[in-house]
């Protein structure tokens, strides 16, 4: 296993990380702190929980593996979250879950789920931000970071400010130019980067036939070509992959393995890159050239989701929307068809086509 210093902290944390959201069974304790175990026994020493994952036996599981890990005298490091805007109850819930991870204190504290500026904006005014630096202060944290789904040029603007030391965000070989500039400021701002749904939020398994191209390299599965693309970018410290068990955490360990020794040149990089670009023209990239919409409206977001209608995909796409984006199918009512979204667009993709294709899917799911 590969480490990467996590900026500039000193921390040496693994090419992956251990996403503890998918459990197989998070009510089998047992089962659960074993998975944990294996990934800390061949070589992650990351581990990202959150309240609410797993109905809320996601930190419990860990804290119970974080037992065990601590008599090994092997460095890991926990990674936890809150989403409150209000200081006092951000506060309490750092302590609900330094009890529940048998922590004194946690290594990496996320201001989670930042969506938009102007939310932001509220866990700034709500304190929220106060009481992590406070809680880092007193020792109860090691380091302030914040998870995100803004795109990025607005990750820039947080990144600017210079409260935290790290960030989470989603990024993958499907929506890579989406948050380019925001993984671009974190490195220059020697700032930890970790990547959550590195493999597309399962879409890019699911889903080989379109990702053949991934595979560059002789012997390739396409497991290997996600992970690989993003091991290669030397922006990126850490991958977080959602393991549910055992057989997972060693399948993706053996991945990372082979890609090791063999990361990707510039040349092959740009390739991908471009090739992605061609291959997937069919499918949004949120790029944001579509952005300016005179009803506010924000169409790559409605874009990308309408990417599921397209690829086998599990997840309800007004789950999608709401959980990812923070969006309302209902604003694409809105629009005035004044097409200047698909003028702008450089995939020149049928976006009004896909947004009543969209609002129709979403009503069928909801009848």
């Amino acid at each position: 296993m590969n480490y990467k210093e996590y900026g500039k902290t000193g921390k040496q944390v693994s090419t992956i990380g251990f996403g503890a959201m998918r459990f197989e069974e998070p009510e089998n304790t047992e089962k659960s702190v074993q998975t944990v175990l294996k990934a800390f026994e061949l070589g992650i020493n990351y581990f990202d929980t959150a309240p609410g994952y797993c109905n809320d036996l996601s930190e419990i599981n860990v804290g119970h593996a974080v037992k065990k890990m601590k008599k090994s005298g092997k460095p890991f490091y926990v990674s936890t979250k809150s989403s409150k805007a209000d200081g006092k109850e951000l506060r309490e819930q750092l302590e609900n879950s330094l009890k529940r991870l048998n922590l004194d204190t946690i290594d990496f504290f996320h201001c989670w789920y930042v969506l938009t500026l102007d939310e932001w904006e509220k866990r700034k005014a709500g304190g929220a931000v106060d009481a992590i630096l406070k809680a880092r202060e007193e020792g109860l944290i090691r380091h302030a970071v914040f998870s995100t789904h803004l795109p990025g040029p607005d990750i820039r603007k947080v990144v600017e400010e210079n409260y935290f030391e790290g960030v989470t965000l989603g990024y993958s070989a499907i929506n890579f130019p989406y948050r380019e500039k925001g993984v671009q400021a974190a490195f220059e701002h020697n700032m930890g980067v970790v990547v959550m749904n590195p493999l597309g939020g399962g879409l890019i398994p699911a889903n080989e036939d379109s990702f053949d191209f991934l595979k560059i390299r002789e012997g390739q599965n396409i497991l290997d070509g996600a992970l690989h693309f993003l091991m290669s970018d030397p922006r990126i410290t850490v991958s977080l992959v959602g393991f549910r068990n055992e057989e997972d955490v060693e399948t993706a360990v053996q991945s990372v393995e082979r890609g090791e020794s063999n990361l990707y040149n510039d040349r092959e990089i740009e390739f991908l890159r471009n090739k992605i670009n061609t291959d997937l023209n069919n499918l949004c990239t949120s790029c944001m050239y579509c952005d300016g919409c005179p009803e506010g409206i924000t169409p790559w977001k409605y874009m990308e989701t309408a990417n599921l209608l397209y690829l086998n995909a599990l997840q309800p796409l007004s789950s999608r929307l709401q959980l990812h984006w923070g969006a309302d199918i209902k604003a694409l009512e809105n629009c005035t068809e004044c097409r200047e979204c698909e003028e702008k667009c450089t995939q020149h993709l049928p976006i009004l086509e896909r947004f009543e294709l969209l609002k129709k899917k979403v009503k069928e799911e909801k009848a």
